[in-house]
């Protein structure tokens, strides 16, 4: 599975820049590093599958981060 890098927005409201994908060192998972867009701007990692999952909010299934625009736009905010 591929993610592409940009901005998304987290099914709660905040957005995060979605720097790429990773390999685990000791079981090879895959896992997406993306750094908050607000507060320290603080870097995560998060399963490739939990990341482009779903959840459940108010009775609907919906995206946990609905991606919302590509790299370069990302770079170019101000």
């Amino acid at each position: 599975m591929s993610l592409q890098t940009g901005l998304y927005r987290h099914y709660k409201g905040p957005e995060y820049r979605v720097l790429g994908v990773a390999r685990h060192s000791e079981t090879e998972e895959q896992v997406v590093v993306y750094q908050a867009l607000y507060g320290e701007f603080g870097l995560w990692v998060r399963p490739l599958a939990m990341f482009a999952g779903e959840v459940e909010l108010d009775g609907k299934r919906v995206p946990r981060f609905a991606f919302v625009e590509a790299e370069a736009s990302v770079l170019s905010r101000p």
